[in-house]
């Protein structure tokens, strides 16, 4: 993994001085928003989610004091991202729909006062459909919110009691309904390589997916992640031999019906891409807030990467002093180019080596001899007349060795 270099927190004006990069100009910026709630945590998952159990659904949330704190987190961020535009925000967590909308619409509100959001921002929000209430998604529309990510995962109630998800079939299907009634552009979130599914499963899966039309689809592979439930009570999940049937399968389906693989993950109809996940692929910035919120910040000579306090009432605390970050760290000038390559290597289209200069600071040269190399093996392919790098077919099926090829020299 990259290396960090701590630097002194709370000092904004010494991110301004002297370093080791030369960048002309920073890139686009992001705001991501991490709400950290969830009603059960899933066996699967390492984000950064938190079990709420305390009444019925949605109530006994902290939701003004954690909303105070998000915009306190905010107010003391505004030095390291003055004057810049605001391009898109992502509400994440957690479960977000678990917010009330009126919450949303008072957060939305209180941001595009603080910062330059652009008239055209993409706005999504995290819904899940064991939090959907006719007309919710209607009221988190009207409350600013332009684009949603519904978490369905699976329509075969076998495999989403498996997944220890909170909703069934029917609860995604009227979900989904709800949202292409109300959104112009949303996404579908799918899992595939369940415990117990075979290729016939997922085809009935992605058969029920694409049957509402969705503009966009994120298809994720299930993989046991370590300190989560799975890992230590691993199930029984198809083989690599399977799941890569699986995903040919996939990528053929989805192509079938217009829906393109522009990303590791992402497919989507023309003009219903992602714009906050394509900002974070080609090496964009985002101001992360909220409890574990992560954040990527370039200034004229260096890049700075920063951690929010990841236990919410810890978060919660140390935000309403004006101390939300639990840890700020410069990226090395060496570890740019594998930093930049992890994110942009995951696009089918592959970069603009321009983006590259642009974006680290660092010239072209840096780059030349794992680019020879990463060509040699038949996983890039450089159009030097058009100034664009993109990885092969074969390159994406080995996308982790690809992108190890950019690691720092020990």
């Amino acid at each position: 993994m990259a290396r960090t270099v701590p630097i002194q927190l709370h000092r904004p004006q010494t991110l301004h001085g002297e370093g080791a990069l030369q960048l002309a100009a920073p890139p686009p910026l992001s705001l991501y928003v991490h709400l950290p709630w969830c009603l059960k945590k899933c066996p699967y998952c390492d984000f950064n989610s938190h079990e709420w159990s305390s009444g019925p659904q949605g109530t006994g949330l902290p939701e003004q004091r954690y909303i105070d704190a998000l915009l306190a987190d905010l107010q003391a961020s505004l030095p390291l991202v003055w004057g810049r535009n605001v391009h898109s925000v992502f509400i994440g967590g957690g479960t977000p729909s678990l917010f009330s909308p009126a919450a949303i619409e008072r957060l939305l509100n209180e941001i595009r006062a603080l910062v330059k959001l652009v008239p055209d921002a993409e706005i999504t929000l995290e819904a899940n459909p064991g939090t959907f209430e006719r007309d919710r998604f209607r009221a988190y529309r009207d409350a600013g919110v332009t684009r949603l990510s519904v978490g369905v995962q699976s329509f075969s109630d076998v495999h989403l009691k498996a997944l220890g998800r909170v909703h069934d079939a029917a609860q995604a299907h009227a979900a989904l309904d709800e949202a292409a009634q109300v959104f112009g552009t949303w996404n579908l979130d799918l899992m595939y390589a369940l415990p117990g599914q075979d290729v016939a499963g997922l085809k009935h899966d992605l058969a029920q997916a694409l049957a509402h039309q969705p503009p966009h689809l994120s298809v994720y592979h299930l993989t046991l992640e370590p300190n989560t439930y799975f890992a230590k009570y691993p199930p029984a999940i198809p083989d690599e031999d399977t799941a890569y049937e699986m995903l040919d399968v996939l990528t053929d389906t989805m192509g079938a019906h217009g829906l393109e693989r522009y990303e590791v993950s992402a497919y989507a109809l023309p003009g219903h891409r992602c714009q906050h996940n394509l900002n974070y692929w080609q090496f964009g910035d985002y101001l992360g807030l909220g409890a574990g919120a992560h954040g990527k910040l370039s200034f004229a000579h260096r890049v700075v990467r920063q951690v929010r306090w990841r236990d919410p009432q810890r978060y919660m605390e140390q935000a309403l002093k004006g101390e939300a970050c639990a840890s700020e760290t410069e990226v090395p000038a060496a570890d740019l180019p594998f930093e930049f390559m992890l994110n942009a290597l995951r696009l089918r289209g592959g970069f603009a080596l321009s983006h590259y200069t642009e974006r680290t600071g660092l010239p072209i040269s840096s780059l030349t001899a794992a680019l020879h190399e990463a060509e040699a093996r038949g996983w890039l392919l450089q159009d030097v007349a058009a100034g664009r790098v993109a990885p092969t077919a074969q390159g994406f099926d080995f996308l982790s060795d690809l992108q190890a090829l950019f690691l720092p020299a020990e």
